[in-house]
């Protein structure tokens, strides 16, 4: 388990410039012993570079890395608390995977007994057990994935590094290794830091996230609170599927609030806002919040002439488009307004999906609660 109260690693008002361009922008953060720590971003935004600059590959501009309270300033790769495994996996290919795995330990003199007794508890961890005599080129993606993992945990380092160590492998097996690099780092109680611009991956592995945006932190949190709670439109773009509309606040008092949005029209909410009458906002509605239904059928309660429980949000439209993805089902809406919305509905059933086709006019509501406001 993570501990808050001690930082395994601190950054400080961490830059970094390539010439004229500033790949890291004054960052500050902590990470905790023992958290699985996620920078995620989109490609450029600087997080690549921040891991680097932790590993010691890259040196900060301005700036202070401590590792387990020791200034990294003047540390070079080798001797610092920390081992990184690339996304490429860097297997030597002419090398058994139990060479491959010794190879830090030769490096640092670890010989004899204790060297084969700490390549077999690492091949262990990574589930290779007996696999010591395989050669590269007769395993698969994940399992070189495996043998560079236990190539780094053998060394016992106190911090992980992983940079995009998933995005070589096909779906199914990364959604697999997903699960198994959570596991493990569960099982050996170091801290993990890794970098990732798939959202998915980084909401099932994370126990916190810092969102990178034009080599800054946008947002800090749990999957859970920056999944639900996003600090600012970026970052409600960029984690998960959203709608986002534009509007003004129009009421905004301690137990609701109601925002005027060009093409969803007035949206109601059970709390306050906090901003001036009249503001420019944004609001983002993700699309799992929605419920769809054919107008006047099924359970719908009528309120206020509409189709929709009382205290909902109401919206009519028109079924423009469908992906079937097997667990759901995402439609795409045309409201009367013109505008788009996105609709996921879960399929319960075998027939679910035949509830709903193209052009079908289609009713939405969504509760009061279910909308973030982000302020402009």
């Amino acid at each position: 388990m993570a501990d808050p109260a001690r930082p395994i690693i601190q950054i400080r008002n961490v830059s970094k410039r390539f010439g004229r361009v500033t790949a890291v922008d004054d960052v500050s953060l902590d990470i905790n012993a023992g958290e699985f720590f996620v920078l995620l971003g989109p490609s450029g935004c600087g997080k690549t570079t921040l891991l680097r600059m932790i590993a010691g590959f890259e040196l900060p501009s301005e700036g202070q890395i401590l590792i387990d309270g020791q200034d990294m300033a003047g540390i070079p790769p080798n001797r610092r608390p920390v081992n990184m495994v690339f996304q490429s996996y860097a297997v030597f290919p002419h090398m058994r995977v139990a060479d491959n795995v010794a190879y830090g330990l030769k490096i640092a003199g670890v010989k004899g007994g204790e060297a084969r007794d700490r390549v077999a508890e690492a091949l262990d961890l990574v589930k290779l057990g007996g696999f010591e005599s395989r050669m590269p080129d007769q395993m698969s993606g994940g399992q070189r994935q495996r043998v560079a993992l236990a190539r780094s945990l053998v060394m016992r380092p106190k911090v992980l590094l992983l940079d995009e160590p998933l995005s070589a492998l096909d779906a199914k097996l990364r959604a697999q290794m997903q699960f198994e690099l959570s596991e493990l780092q569960e099982k050996v109680g170091i801290t993990f830091v890794t970098v990732t611009h798939d959202q998915d991956e980084a909401l099932s592995m994370a126990c916190r996230i810092a969102v990178i945006n034009k080599g800054d932190v946008a947002q800090l949190a749990t999957p859970s609170d920056l999944y639900e709670y996003p600090a600012n439109r970026f970052v409600a773009d960029f984690v998960g599927s959203v709608n986002i509309f534009e509007g003004k606040l129009s009421l905004d008092e301690p137990d609701r609030a109601a925002i005027d949005c060009t093409g969803l029209g007035k949206v109601y909410l059970n709390h306050g806002v906090t901003g001036p009458h009249g503001a420019n906002v944004w609001v983002a509605l993700r699309p799992e919040k929605i419920y769809l239904h054919v107008p006047g059928v099924g359970k719908a309660v009528k309120a206020a002439g509409e189709d929709a429980p009382e205290g909902h949000n109401f919206a009519r439209g028109t079924i423009k488009g469908m992906r079937y993805l097997g667990d759901i089902t995402l439609f795409d809406i045309e409201l009367e307004t013109g505008a788009r919305i996105r609709v996921s509905r879960p399929n319960l059933s075998r027939r679910d999906q035949e509830d709903f086709t193209w052009g079908d006019k289609v009713s939405m509501h969504w509760r009061a609660d279910s909308p973030v406001v982000l302020l402009g």
